[in-house]
């Protein structure tokens, strides 16, 4: 029998909760502000941060518990498998890979267009020297994001041991920018009446109640990320304890850093400004440090992009990977770089297709895409198959358990739910339309290999 390749357990904490932060933060936050403040009319803005943080927190728990039992590389695609058994776990697992060939590659793609548009502020403000490339800017962002995916892969192309050291460095400017940004508008927050409400203009009002779902949809985006390191769990260290600890450390620290810089924010630029200015961050700069510190804020705003493309291309090149060595996807992605121990193949053709995608596609469509895509069945799906896998297993082979089951798992099926109607009708149907052609591929490869439901499964 041919042993199946083994990938080395080179990460530690450290380097688990770096990649899911720089994951988490990327350039999502620098250009979907302006959204969130003119849907929650002003101030209120932070409400839509901490719901999002929230719903993170609860749909944390379940991660934290499937991932620390199930230390695989694949991550959901492992736990939807194991927990609605032999039977529905083949069917869910295999439609969780149908959804990856279109959202995987849609999320590696919204990270280098989010990238490219953020350039051309940089472009403008470097002039003359920058001559050369405005042939790029002039063809669109695509061009751009195609050449940010290309060195992405060239930087993940070694060990696990080699990434995890990139990926400190990585988090250590994108915690480093972020304070730099609070320590600018800091001082400004007690004299600007953000939250004593000297500024007459912070509400709750039912008119910004109406707009917390579809400023909660752009917010969430900006926390996905926490449950990365469970696609690498084949390569972490004392995973049953290092996976929780690296997805609440990741998330608790991620919503910290957002309210403060949206607080930051709010307090040197006014909102009705801000709702309408493309680069938020840099005008923010430029107000409380000066035009010339500008041109760094948006080069480091473009670091922090880069880590973020590379931790999320990182994880999601080890599901297609996971899918391959269980059978249930084309064996070439199954492929393990002789000496380097990392799935080559699979890195390989997650970075030629988000290539594509970020020449077909804009920024927006692709966030509502990718939110609508997940929600169904890796998010709600998820969720409840841990209930299902705990009334199984009880105790047994749960190494960490949840605070307060089942009041988090339920959240986090009714927050998912919420932000999947937020998402809008076109990407609502093009989810379940996409979910239903994957239940008719599913059924005519299981009659073709005659598997379930066309033959009995093992119990």
């Amino acid at each position: 029998m041919t042993q199946k390749p083994k990938l080395e357990r080179g990460l530690g904490l450290l380097e688990a909760t770096s990649l899911n932060m720089i994951e988490m933060v990327g350039i999502g936050p620098f250009i979907v502000i302006p959204f969130v403040i003119r849907a929650m009319h002003g101030p209120q803005a932070l409400v839509a941060w901490a719901a999002g943080g929230v719903l993170a927190l609860f749909d944390g728990c379940v991660w934290a518990e499937l991932g620390a039992a199930m230390p695989e590389a694949g991550g959901s695609y492992v736990f939807l498998r194991e927990a609605y058994g032999p039977r529905w776990g083949r069917l869910m697992s295999f439609l969780y890979i149908w959804q990856t060939l279109f959202q995987a590659p849609l999320v590696v793609a919204s990270g280098a267009l989010g990238f490219a548009g953020y350039s051309a502020f940089l472009a403008s403000k470097m002039g003359r020297a920058w001559g050369w490339m405005s042939p790029l800017w002039r063809h669109g962002d695509g061009i751009v994001a195609a050449m940010v995916i290309a060195l992405v892969v060239l930087l993940l192309y070694r060990r696990i041991t080699a990434v995890g050291k990139i990926s400190v460095a990585f988090w250590v400017i994108v915690v480093g920018t972020i304070a730099w940004l609070i320590a600018g508008g800091i001082r400004h927050i007690g004299s600007s009446g953000l939250f004593s409400g000297g500024s007459g203009e912070w509400s709750l009002s039912v008119l910004v109640y109406a707009g917390l779902g579809h400023a909660t949809v752009q917010t969430v985006y900006c926390y996905l990320g926490y449950y990365n390191v469970c696609n690498l769990g084949g390569e972490m260290k004392n995973p049953e304890k290092n996976i929780p600890r690296a997805i609440f450390i990741s998330i608790l620290g991620i919503m910290t850093l957002y309210l403060l810089m949206q607080a930051s924010i709010l307090s040197v630029v006014p909102w009705k400004e801000a709702e309408n200015t493309g680069f938020i961050v840099s005008t923010f700069v430029e107000r409380a440090f000066g035009s010339q510190w500008a041109t760094l804020a948006t080069v480091l705003i473009l670091l922090v992009a880069l880590g973020s493309l590379f931790s999320a291309t990182l994880g999601y090149s080890r599901v297609p990977y996971a899918a391959a060595i269980d059978g249930n996807f084309f064996s070439v992605f199954g492929r393990v770089h002789p000496t380097k121990k990392f799935p080559n193949v699979s890195l390989l053709a997650l970075g030629a297709t988000a290539v594509v995608f970020s020449l077909l596609f804009n920024l927006f469509v692709v966030i509502r895409a990718i939110l609508a895509m997940r929600c169904l069945i890796q998010f709600m799906g998820q969720a409840v198959g841990l209930v299902v896998l705990r009334r199984r297993r009880g105790r047994a082979g749960m190494p960490f358990r949840m605070w307060m089951y089942p009041l988090p798992v339920v959240v986090a099926i009714a927050g998912w739910g919420a932000i999947f109607l937020s998402t809008g009708q076109r990407p609502m149907m093009a989810s379940l339309g996409a979910t239903c052609v994957g239940v008719l591929v599913y059924l005519v490869r299981a009659d073709h290999l005659k598997e379930w439901p066309f033959k009995e499964a093992a119990e």
